[in-house]
């Protein structure tokens, strides 16, 4: 079979990863080398796919279906491994093979890869999600070396300064952002490992449980960090109501309550990561993403 990685993968790696082009070019000779040696037969790759991994569906020896899930170093796969192995299946898929992780190959649980909590009506889809969410927050692994909430949002603070030093427009938005985020890091009220990418769509229907977490981009904080990416789901439909604003502020209330997060520190944490996002979709050159996070950031 033809291993073809899906086009939305392509131009993602294209914008963001300078390992990208390379690993495309070996991918095939990955992905075929990864099957086997695990005995699997193809079913089929998953389109459109993810927008940093190769994903998949097979089947093992046994016929048992499975996902094979290939990803380029910079994604850290082999995070993602330790922290899949340290939740247990617990909220999260499963990992199903002790292969090693420095070959960027995942051999996972198949869940329902087409249906994921976004499916559902809004409301319920925050329920669901949120309900997900929580059970991944656990204390990390001793010795781990995952990267903090301090260190990646550092990394992401100094592209934001030259983001807003080419384009005054958003310099504003980031000076609040990186104040507010200074002020959320002096004082963090807990160190949980956090899923780091979370939102509807990796909330997937699976069959032991109804809903479960798949590719994180595992850090270890607090939890008000990894619930600020999921208060801005669906962002354009939220930009297309006149009472989007409003309905943002009631967004950040509800779960803050929900989940037992302090308000404020949600709504920071939401403002910092939406203006990180706004900022570097604008330097890729995905001006409607831009806009439209840009837009959600001023709410709040």
């Amino acid at each position: 079979m033809a291993f073809e990685p899906p086009r939305r993968l392509v131009r993602a790696l294209g914008e963001t990863a300078p390992d990208g082009d390379g690993w495309l070019e070996r991918l095939p000779g990955l992905a075929r080398q990864a099957v086997a040696l695990r005995e699997l037969t193809v079913e089929r790759v998953q389109v459109p796919g993810g927008r940093s991994s190769l994903v998949v569906l097979v089947r093992r020896a046994d016929g048992s279906p499975a996902v094979l899930k290939l990803a380029p170093p910079r994604a850290r796969p082999e995070s993602e491994r330790v922290a899949l192995a340290h939740w247990g299946g617990r909220g999260a898929v499963q990992v199903l093979d002790e292969a090693d992780p420095a070959e960027g190959v995942l051999l996972l649980e198949r869940l329902h890869p087409d249906v994921s909590v976004r499916s559902l009506p809004e409301a319920k889809a925050l329920l669901e999600a949120a309900g997900t969410l929580r059970r991944l927050w656990v204390e990390p692994p001793a010795g781990h070396r995952f990267e903090t909430v301090a260190e990646r949002t550092g990394r992401q603070a100094e592209a934001m300064r030259s983001g807003a030093a080419a384009d005054p427009e958003v310099a504003p938005l980031v000076e609040a952002a990186l104040a507010i985020r200074e002020e959320l890091l002096a004082e963090p009220p807990e160190r949980f490992l956090l899923h780091g990418t979370f939102r509807q769509s990796k909330v997937l229907a699976g069959d032991r449980m109804p809903w479960l977490a798949v590719g994180p981009d595992p850090v270890v904080g607090e939890s008000a960090f990894d619930l600020a990416r999921l208060v801005r789901d669906r962002v354009e439909d939220l930009i297309a109501r006149p009472s989007g604003a409003a309905t943002t502020r009631r967004r950040v209330k509800r779960l803050a309550e929900s989940l037992e997060v302090d308000q404020e520190r949600l709504r920071g944490w939401t403002l910092f990561r939406a203006v990180e996002s706004g900022v570097r979709a604008r330097r890729v050159g995905r001006e409607r993403d831009a806009e439209l996070l840009l837009e959600f950031a001023g709410w709040l």
